[in-house]
């Protein structure tokens, strides 16, 4: 919580200390790369890799660790925290802090980007059927919390970070508190919450790739500069 707001205070000073006047293209495409796949490939090869059976595994040896150290841990927030990115990437845009793209072609993306997550997240959840670390219900791999955090992160990232370059680290900052509270909550080992990372990126990732830009592309405005 205490990063949250230190987060939203970096944002209110970039917006009233530093903006200038500039004429600035907006709806730039988002062009596919090879290197764009390798965190998200990386976090779920990751969480394969750790998705053993044994005792030993290092899903199980972290639920362990979690179990001696913090038995009694929960919290609720973040079942808030997973929305955060979006919610700050509209608030900067009503504070009139310029994106990368216009309200209607974000927007378009986002949908998209959500769209993806969500059919991704539900189809594993349902074809892997698998127990929760506290024995509840059989949705635990991925992690659907993580991946709305990712997928909302590099909606933020994406949107923000040709004009506030520190804008990465906040976003997915915030995406880690929620992947971690997940598991210190004891609804998800840690191989779910990697996989739910990795695939909360390529899903947002993928929704810039593909968008056709049909409104408005390549337009000027007046834009602060930072």
């Amino acid at each position: 919580m205490r990063s949250l707001f230190t987060t939203l205070l970096l944002l209110s000073f970039s917006v009233f200390s530093f903006a200038q006047q500039d004429s600035t293209r907006i709806n730039q495409p988002l062009h596919f790369s090879i290197r764009q796949l390798q965190l998200p490939a990386g976090l779920i090869a990751a969480g394969i890799l750790s998705n053993g059976r044994s005792s030993e595994s290092v899903k199980n040896e972290v639920l362990e660790s979690r179990n001696k150290n913090i038995p009694g841990f929960h919290t609720k927030i973040d079942n808030y925290l997973q929305y955060a990115p979006i919610a700050l990437a509209y608030g900067l845009d009503a504070f009139g802090v310029p994106s990368r793209n216009d309200l209607l072609n974000r927007s378009v993306i986002l949908a998209k980007g959500e769209l993806i997550t969500l059919g991704s997240v539900n189809f594993l959840k349902k074809t892997t059927h698998t127990l929760r670390p506290d024995g509840t219900t059989y949705n635990s791999f991925p992690s659907g919390h993580t991946a709305q955090a990712f997928a909302a992160a590099t909606f933020l990232s994406e949107e923000y970070k040709d004009r506030l370059p520190w804008m990465p680290y906040a976003a997915y900052g915030i995406a880690s508190s929620v992947g971690v509270l997940r598991m210190a909550n004891n609804r998800h080992y840690v191989s779910d919450v990697l996989v739910g990372a990795g695939i909360g990126i390529l899903s947002m990732k993928l929704a810039y790739w593909t968008h056709q830009y049909k409104w408005g592309r390549n337009k000027q405005r007046l834009l602060p500069v930072f």
